[in-house]
């Protein structure tokens, strides 16, 4: 077998945007990175080079998360390569496509969007918390972390995207399901919701978002990069945060903050 690195981390659609953000501070944590995406290796060579450049092991796996083979797949040759997982980032995720009032929303992105936003993360948590108890079985020591990157959409709607916003709310609810039955086992199980993040989702109404942020959107008067959702996250992996399984964590820059 491959060189056992201390902590393995997996992260869905980790090769750019917010995935990257997270796996590059990861990085600096001194996980070995496991990075999924459905751009072929190619594509991704640039990114995952990177990680390497900053000291990380770091493996690309192709595949999507919304097809069961596929996520099956994963979790297999993850296994096979490093041996152990001790943090998954359910990160991929796509917008709807395209945005549309949900009074001309189509049921084909709505399929896409939930398949890929809420069913692929579920059942892939479902696959890595049966491997992580197997691993507390064989070493009680062994403390598991499963993070769920989510949206403050999940609580604030948009009538143009409405698939998208669903598909968030779901995620907050599974992850407190998943807190509730893994505390047993020594999984913690959180939630991170960016705001207004600088990545290629944001791009296409980046005019749009600056504005608003000009005129008070957030409190924090500017965009978020997905580096600071990535310290976030490296802080609940790395174990900073404890007692606090099923907590929600809002990188928004004050966004959802309730103000008069």
């Amino acid at each position: 077998m491959a060189d056992q690195p201390n902590r393995v981390a997996l992260i869905t659609g980790g090769s750019r945007g917010i995935g990257l953000g997270i796996a590059e501070t990861m990085a600096g944590s001194g996980f070995a990175l496991a990075i999924n995406g459905v751009r072929a290796a190619t594509e991704t060579a640039a990114a995952i080079n990177g990680l390497r450049e900053r000291g990380a092991v770091a493996e690309y796996f192709q595949g999507d998360v919304s097809v069961s083979a596929d996520r099956q797949s994963l979790v297999n040759t993850v296994r096979g390569r490093f041996g152990r997982l001790d943090v998954l980032v359910n990160n991929a995720g796509v917008a709807p496509s395209p945005r549309a009032d949900i009074l001309d929303a189509n049921e084909q992105s709505f399929d896409r969007l939930i398949g890929i936003n809420l069913k692929g993360p579920y059942f892939l948590t479902q696959l890595v918390a049966r491997w992580m108890i197997e691993q507390r079985k064989s070493n009680p020591e062994f403390h598991g972390v499963i993070v769920n990157i989510s949206s403050v959409s999940a609580t604030e709607a948009s009538i143009n995207r409405g698939d998208y916003c669903i598909s968030k709310a779901g995620i907050a609810m599974a992850t407190q399901l998943w807190a509730h039955r893994l505390a047993e086992h020594g999984i913690g199980v959180y939630e991170v919701r960016p705001g207004i993040i600088h990545t290629d989702m944001s791009a296409e109404v980046a005019e749009k978002y600056d504005k608003l942020i000009a005129g008070g959107l957030t409190v924090e008067n500017r965009w978020g990069e997905p580096a600071d959702v990535g310290r976030a996250v490296a802080m609940l992996a790395r174990g900073d945060l404890t007692y606090a399984t099923g907590n929600v964590l809002n990188i928004d820059g004050g966004l959802t903050l309730r103000r008069l």
